[in-house]
């Protein structure tokens, strides 16, 4: 007998699975192509948190996430024996202007105030960090602590196979729907409850990313000017990526990859000359209020929705997880702020 049945395999689905079975429950995964297929299949991996000013329940949720991250892919990459690729390494960033120094400084107290000690969002020197640090105008870098990195396929392989190990099962295809349902089907999810609903609930972004074969070792990812760099621990280094609203075909790497490949050589000239491993495509689920849409599905008793990750789900995939079960297995919606609701996305 399945208590819980969660449609799609992607980081939402699989993490609410994951903590779902780990409170005892017997759970049913059905994904129609392969795990991890839509944007969850992606190179990046890049977990951040946002600047620590102006909190709100949004940021709680995702520091409350990152805190947890480190503890929970450990326990899920031992279950599976597979690798995450999860490492809370930092970021630097630069600091263009004066006047963003000093907000940085600004932010440094805030970060004191929200992370509680267990992060620090630092303004450093440069010059301190060789040639992996990104150029900078005012020759200061912010190093926050508590970014983190993530391979995305090797985690959604992880939780699969942590899912198996506490007795779940995974369907590829078709399979009956039994007990409980939870629905994370991504960016198809959200244009299908959008027609469902006569109003739009979410969309898709298209992203494009790379991976570059260069062994930066243990040190911060980047980011400067809309574009990531993240170290993994394999010997590669992941960049990205494209936030394309309008696009023909999801799947089609393009030109505009091309474009950020050239402007990351240009700020981080350290990657000249790195071989290019793999390139990617896929849509990433954006919800309307820009933040994961998580509970009971309007109509459907029974029936549960976790979706709309845009940029942050794997960031946020602990926690999401963690509400999940506790609204799916006892009804308790507490952890699930307001603005998550699926409601306040309709």
């Amino acid at each position: 007998m399945v208590d819980v049945t969660v449609m799609g395999a992607g980081i939402f689905g699989l993490s609410v699975a994951y903590a779902v079975a780990a409170r005892g429950a017997k759970v049913r995964v059905i994904e129609a192509e392969r795990i991890g297929a839509g944007s969850s299949g992606g190179l990046v991996g890049a977990l951040a948190p946002h600047t620590p000013e102006r909190w709100d329940a949004k940021n709680e949720f995702q520091y409350q996430s990152l805190v947890m991250a480190e503890a929970h892919w450990r326990e899920v990459d031992q279950l599976s024996g597979t690798s995450s690729g999860y490492g809370r390494i930092g970021r630097l960033h630069p600091i263009p202007t004066e006047r963003v120094l000093g907000l940085s400084h600004e932010r440094t107290e805030y970060a004191r105030e929200v992370w509680h000690g267990i992060a620090e969002w630092r303004v450093v020197d440069r010059s301190a960090y060789g040639v992996w640090a990104p150029e900078s105008p005012t020759g200061y870098l912010v190093h926050d602590t508590l970014s983190a990195r993530m391979q995305p396929r090797g985690a959604a392989a992880s939780l699969a196979g942590a899912i198996v190990a506490l007795g779940g099962e995974i369907v590829i295809g078709e399979a009956p729907a039994e007990g409980k349902v939870v629905w994370a089907t991504g960016y198809h999810g959200l244009l299908a409850l959008s027609e469902e609903f006569g109003v739009e609930i979410g969309n898709g972004v298209k992203g494009q990313s790379a991976l570059l074969r260069y062994d930066a070792g243990d040190v911060p990812q980047l980011f400067s000017d809309g574009i990531y760099v993240v170290p993994h621990q394999d010997g590669t280094v992941a960049v990205g990526s494209t936030s394309e609203r309008y696009f023909d075909d999801p799947l089609v790497v393009d030109d505009l990859l091309d474009t950020v490949l050239e402007r990351t050589l240009a700020a981080f000239p350290v990657l000249q000359g790195a071989e290019v491993l793999d390139r990617w495509a896929g849509v990433r689920p954006r919800g309307k209020k820009l933040a994961p849409m998580l509970g009971a599905y309007p109509g459907r008793g029974g029936h549960f929705i976790a979706n709309g990750g845009f940029k942050i789900g794997f960031g946020m995939a602990p926690k999401v997880g963690e509400v999940m079960a506790d609204l799916v297995l006892d009804g308790n919606t507490a952890g699930i702020p307001d603005d998550f609701t699926v409601e306040a996305n309709m």
